[in-house]
């Protein structure tokens, strides 16, 4: 019986996934459907989605999101894995090979500024990027579960949730809520000298990745051994690229 990180069994693994086990070749009927299905082929390697692909170490990860960063920045983005094939072999199972715990900000979506697709990247956003229980609750799944091995915090300049933390003013109803999971990273770096948002932009980054694998003992076990990375990240809104602060 297979596992994936050694902490759930296959059919364990396919309850989570709510994985029935036919749908592939029925839906592959139509013309249309096929014709995208052979461009898509040639494109890329087929693969068979009830089969786990190899694991991809952090470092191999890692250095395939800062490719596909560099891609979205040079503007020569590939737009991989997302055909219609892809889609019905996500439709099977899972196995993204990394997981990023981002900001909820509509200027920072994952997918593109890695230039990455259809079940690549894990991805949890929240304001300010905390990590909050639901959060670790989340990544815990991608990393024991789906198998990711790395977990980038990506934090953004001119963060509202961080600008927030260091203004510290009385906020309505629940947004206090995470602004108050910033606050210890910015008080670090208060009386630093610089500009206090981009140094506390960084800082609640490493933070919140801090946070993560302290609060977590699935997290902190697998970093233990050596199946999980943690590292933060800076994304610059005006250029697109992301700096690894971490």
């Amino acid at each position: 019986m297979s596992r994936i990180n050694g902490f759930v069994g296959r059919r364990n693994f396919m309850k989570f996934l709510g994985v029935g086990g036919v749908g592939i070749a029925a839906s592959a009927a139509g013309s249309s459907f096929l014709w995208d299905a052979q461009q898509a082929v040639a494109q890329q390697p087929a693969s068979t989605p009830q089969q786990k692909p190899p694991s991809v170490s952090p470092d191999e990860a890692m250095k395939r999101l800062m490719e596909g960063n560099k891609r979205f920045v040079d503007e020569k983005r590939q737009i991989p894995n997302q055909s219609r094939l892809r889609l019905q072999e996500t439709a099977v199972a899972q196995y993204p090979f990394a997981s990023i715990l981002g900001c909820a900000d509509s200027r920072v979506p994952a997918e593109i500024v890695f230039d990455q697709g259809l079940g690549d990247l894990f991805v949890v956003r929240v304001a300010g990027n905390v990590a909050s229980q639901t959060a670790i609750g989340s990544l815990e799944f991608s990393t024991a579960v789906l198998g990711s091995q790395l977990i980038i915090v990506l934090g953004h300049s001119r963060c509202g949730a961080v600008s927030a933390a260091i203004a510290d003013d009385p906020l309505p109803g629940r947004i206090g809520v995470f602004v108050e999971e910033i606050k210890p990273a910015v008080e670090r770096v208060r009386f630093k000298t610089g500009d206090i948002e981009e140094n506390a932009v960084t800082a609640n980054v490493q933070y919140q990745a801090a946070q993560l694998a302290e609060s977590s003992t699935i997290l902190a076990g697998l970093i233990r051994d050596s199946k999980l990375k943690i590292v933060g990240g800076r994304y610059d809104l005006a250029t697109g690229q992301v700096t690894i602060v971490t």
